[in-house]
């Protein structure tokens, strides 16, 4: 099961890339990139990306790697909006960061009719007991641009944002999402919105959803699980558990037609791209592991169809009852899935990355003496 490194050049012996290739030679599978930073997504297009993502945790990211500049801005809107707090100057930087990506990937947006070349932006993770406020917050956020694609996470309440998001037209893109009943429910929530649409005559043409999973960050709960059980797990069991919850999410989602594609999100091992390729579904790794899969360049032929092996999901079904919960369609419920250990990490690092931004507005305006 493992992948093998070409030994050729980096961008190969025709000077092409292996995800410039992989894109060309699987066009259904589509290439994003897991960061809003416009150099990084610059350089990302060349090799085929197609569309990109954003998240608390990435905006600050950006706006830390280009500091001068986003202070600066702060600095401005803080003049212009004398009684915004420090959330709200917050979020218009990431609003604006956004945007300026959005426009890279609309004439990708535009050339697939809707399909591809989105921006997805993630609605504030302090807003995810509302569906109510996420509704409104993704409405605000897809009047942007117009290939917006709003972050909704997979809760019980996001799911029932989900289905009326889906509903008002405005395409989604589920989050804090780590199991393929998950990627179900979500995927149900978007029929019924489309369903909707279609009874009432509205078009659905250019609507485009997604249903990630967070492969790496399963990969990483069960580790943690493992650890504090004391179980000992052959070594590199464990970074297929995503891959499975993934492959298995893709062969459902394919056999019951959901108008939803899988979403492959959380870069532990490159097995979150490889074990993919040739799929219908889309593959957000982050800058740094595009370009480590260019510059060794990693042999990316079509894996969608080869099963883990069966090994493998014996031990990992045997050992993990939490990989079992992800694993399996109805492995959870949904008022189950808010309380998943790695929902929790997750949301607490979203929350956490909020407050980091609040703080780094409140350097700009109130400045240690």
């Amino acid at each position: 099961m493992t992948q093998t490194l070409d030994t050729a050049t980096p961008d190969g012996a025709d000077g092409e890339t292996p995800l410039a290739r992989m894109t060309r030679e699987h066009p259904q599978t589509a290439l994003w990139n897991d960061s809003a930073d416009p150099v990084q997504l610059g350089r990302a297009i060349a090799w085929g990306a197609v569309g990109a993502t954003c998240n608390p945790v990435i905006a600050l990211a950006a706006i830390k790697a280009d500091l001068p500049r986003w202070t600066a801005r702060l600095g401005a809107l803080a003049e212009d909006r004398p009684t915004a707090t420090e959330s709200e100057l917050g979020w218009l930087v990431v609003e604006e960061l956004s945007v300026e990506a959005a426009r890279l990937l609309l004439p990708a947006f535009e050339e697939s009719g809707g399909r591809n070349g989105r921006l997805s932006i993630q609605t504030d993770p302090r807003l995810h007991r509302d569906a109510g406020a996420l509704v409104r917050q993704a409405e605000q956020f897809a009047g942007l641009a117009p290939n917006i694609i709003v972050k909704i996470p997979a809760t019980q309440v996001g799911v029932e944002a989900i289905e009326e998001v889906t509903y008002r037209g405005i395409s989604v893109n589920a989050t804090v999402s780590f199991t393929v009943a998950q990627a179900v429910a979500v995927a149900e929530a978007v029929e019924r919105g489309l369903d909707r649409r279609e009874r009432e005559g509205l078009p659905v043409e250019e609507m485009g959803a997604v249903a990630t999973i967070m492969g790496g960050r399963l990969d990483d709960w069960l580790k943690i699980v493992a650890a504090r059980e004391g179980l000992l797990v052959p070594p590199g069991v464990l970074d297929w558990a995503g891959v499975a919850a993934l492959k298995n999410a893709y062969r459902i989602f394919q056999e019951r037609g959901y108008r939803t594609r899988v979403l492959s999100a959380a870069f532990r091992t490159h097995l979150h791209l490889s074990e993919l390729v040739g799929g219908d579904l889309v593959i957000s790794p982050p800058f740094e592991w595009q370009d480590s899969i260019n510059r060794n360049s990693l042999a990316l032929p079509s894996r969608i169809d080869v099963p883990v092996d069966p090994e493998i999901l014996d031990l990992l079904t045997r050992a993990l009852p939490d990989f079992r919960a992800a694993y399996e369609p109805d492995g959870l419920a949904p008022e189950e899935f808010a309380g998943f250990g790695p929902a929790r990490r997750t949301l607490r690092q979203f929350l956490d990355a909020d407050a980091q931004l609040d703080a780094l507005v409140r350097d700009v305006l109130v400045p240690a003496p």
